[in-house]
């Protein structure tokens, strides 16, 4: 056929190596942060509905705890290999983690949709997911621009549609460009899923 996709939309989808026995170590830390973070704890009261997230509190758990520092620096690796794909003139410069943080979701616990103002790649990794957990929800980053577009069709080509989800795996790395609008619909099992999540800038 005559047509050719262009702009494309890249997201990185990688299952990292030996990540049971870091996963185990990560959370441990999570499980005492989720006892002992008072501020976050108040924080996750008010605006998280029954979970817990660090969001507002301690975002700099790859600089602090040695099992996150271990797992920064197995991300950064796959940043760089992401940020080749995406053939992108760093300048001179580099990708750094700036800040991180790490949610625990019960049932009916969610994100809604947003992006990550002032980074260039978001991400997230996962450290302990329950059978039936929500999955990662991408939205097509031209729906604003739509307007009376026909819907698609069902069995549209998952690239083809507009929304992508994205299952959530046990020692699972996701990254994507941190403008993508994103979110996790509400947590549909009663254990938590447990995730680590980070923004990338380029200075």
């Amino acid at each position: 056929m005559p047509t050719k996709s262009v702009f494309p939309t890249k997201i990185y989808i990688e299952q990292l190596e030996h990540y049971r026995k870091l996963n185990k170590g990560l959370l441990h830390d999570i499980e005492i942060l989720s006892q002992k973070d008072l501020e976050g704890i108040a924080w996750s009261k008010q605006h998280y509905q029954g979970g817990y997230t660090s969001y507002s509190s301690i975002t700099d758990l790859h600089e602090r705890f040695p099992d996150f520092i271990e797992l920064r620096k197995a991300i950064d690796k796959h940043v760089k290999k992401y940020a080749r794909s995406l053939n992108w003139d760093l300048m001179g410069r580099k990708l750094h983690m700036t800040v991180s943080w790490v949610s625990m979701m019960p049932k009916s616990t969610y994100h809604t949709m947003h992006t990550h103002p002032l980074s260039v790649i978001s991400g997230t990794y996962y450290i302990d997911i329950p059978k039936g957990s929500s999955a990662l929800k991408l939205e097509d980053p031209k729906m604003p621009f739509l307007m009376n577009a026909p819907p698609r069709k069902a069995n549209a080509k998952a690239e083809e549609q507009n929304y992508l989800h994205i299952p959530a795996k046990n020692g699972q790395l996701v990254l994507f460009e941190s403008w993508m609008r994103h979110e996790v619909p509400p947590q549909p099992v009663s254990n938590n899923r447990v995730s680590f999540s980070f923004n990338y800038e380029w200075f």
